[in-house]
């Protein structure tokens, strides 16, 4: 959870209040939102050029098209008329990362639009806006029923909508603060959407390979009340170095710290000579097969978003040419990435399973090269959100890790039943909430010498401190 979050995570409070409809009581509810706002530029003017029953085949398919792509991030349409629509993320269900959700909503919305068959070229723009709102029961009957939603995010949204130009994401500031490094912004400058101007961002594009610690971490979170555990690393480390590979399942509740530990495991080798890979698994691609393993592949070669398939097969090759690949390797590679089909590396002529067994062979050849020139620490996070085949992969590596020196560190939510527990060369490890004393330590941590806690108020903070991420992710 971002700072932003930890100071909305209490502000959900209902009450009832009276209506004028023959005393019925409404349920008034003030919590946090996130508002995506939109419109298709484009819709009316094929409405000329148009048979009125192709119009409408093309309006209800957008329609259809719109509310899947805000379901799939747990939005709520609320208003999807022609070619406007309006979308609430936080409500019904609320979630810690909203405006993530809304963001991603709002690329695949411009998307799908643009990639729609109609008589006219569409295009959609979409303003996204976070705040305090005031909802109120529904009102009317049956299919005449409408949610009241008062507060600036809604307006504020609609009016940046209407300034985004066609075929872009333009969030407020207040968006901004919540969706951490997830995104490559552009500064859209200062905008006037009303009465006093407000600064706004363009969303170029996802970014890719980021794992939500690094991304969402507001300060160098101090390390307090691990020192067994990080005791543990330190000799699994070293049995590693000395070729006797090992595999930590690292468990707990969101927020208790996972991902600050492996992280101070790094930072502890400093610049003693290792490898290190970095995977990070995302609720967003469950279904996307290696994710993770294409993530990584596309941060480590550095690729941008404006770079030519071209440019990036050369960036593939510059990565892998000091471990002295075959070529079919970086053409199943390339495959992988979606850069197949060049001159240099024409489709293969294989089938999906052979293809799969080919690309692990890939992977665990790549990490054995590695292996031989220093150790190597790999790092997967989150594996509550694997796809089955990174799973699979992962079954392949854990069998042949004891013959490499490589220690790989998984965390994973309590709910994730791993599959590798029991076997030789695997530690489970189970992190629990720090103690009272430990969060009250690391309170003061976070708040400076300048400005420490009396010893109560840290302890009344200890439960909240191990369960919100501005202080504690994983």
């Amino acid at each position: 959870m971002t700072e932003a979050q930890c100071k909305y995570a209490d502000t959900t409070e209902a009450v009832e209040a009276p209506t004028a409809s023959a005393g019925r009581d409404v349920l008034v509810e003030r919590r946090p939102l996130t508002v995506l706002a939109g419109s298709i530029a484009g819709v009316l003017p094929s409405a000329t050029e148009s048979d009125p029953e192709e119009l409408l085949d093309t309006m209800a398919a957008l329609y259809f098209a719109s509310t899947d792509a805000i379901k799939r991030y747990d939005g709520f349409a609320a208003n999807l008329p022609g070619d406007t629509f309006l979308a609430y993320f936080g409500y019904p269900a609320a979630h810690e990362d909203d405006a993530e959700r809304a963001v991603r909503a709002g690329l695949n919305l411009v998307d799908i639009v643009g990639r729609f068959e109609a008589p006219g070229c569409l295009q959609a723009r979409i303003g996204i806006a976070t705040g305090l709102v005031v909802i109120g029961d529904e009102t009317g009957e049956e299919e005449g029923r409408r949610l009241h939603v008062i507060g600036a995010a809604p307006s504020l949204a609609t009016r940046l909508q209407g300034l985004a130009t066609p075929g872009t994401v333009l969030i407020a500031e207040s968006t901004r603060r919540q969706i951490g490094a997830f995104f490559a912004l552009e500064d859209a400058g200062s905008q006037q959407p009303g009465d006093a101007p407000r600064r706004a961002w363009r969303v170029l594009d996802e970014r890719r390979g980021l794992g939500r610690f690094e991304a969402l971490r507001s300060t160098d979170t101090p390390l307090v009340g691990r020192e067994e555990e990080m005791a543990q690393f330190d000799r699994l480390w070293a049995r590693a170095k000395a070729g006797d590979g090992h595999a930590v399942l690292l468990s707990g509740e969101p927020g208790v710290g996972k991902s600050r530990l492996a992280a101070a495991l790094e930072e502890r080798l400093g610049e003693e000579p290792h490898h290190r890979l970095r995977y990070f698994c995302s609720p967003y691609h469950q279904n996307s097969a290696l994710y993770p393993i294409i993530a990584q592949l596309e941060r480590a070669a550095r690729f941008e978003r404006d770079d030519s398939p071209e440019l990036k097969l050369e960036k593939l090759e510059e990565l892998f040419v000091a471990l002295s690949p075959i070529e079919e390797d970086i053409a199943l590679l390339a495959d992988l990435l979606s850069l197949g089909g060049s001159p240099r590396y024409p489709p293969l002529d294989f089938t999906p399973q052979r293809k799969k067994e080919k690309t692990f062979a890939v992977w665990l050849r790549q990490i054995e090269a590695l292996s031989r020139q220093r150790p190597v620490l790999i790092v997967f996070e989150d594996l509550q959100w694997v796809d089955p085949t990174s799973r699979e992969l992962l079954d392949v590596i854990i069998e042949r890790l004891e013959d490499w020196p490589v220690l790989l560190i998984a965390t994973f939510r309590s709910e994730f039943q791993p599959p590798w527990t029991g076997q030789p060369a695997v530690t489970a490890m189970s992190l629990n909430r720090l103690n009272r004393r430990n969060s009250a330590m690391l309170v003061e941590g976070l708040v400076g010498a300048e400005a420490r806690l009396q010893n109560d108020v840290a302890a009344q903070s200890s439960s909240a401190v191990t369960g919100c991420r501005c202080f504690s992710k994983s």
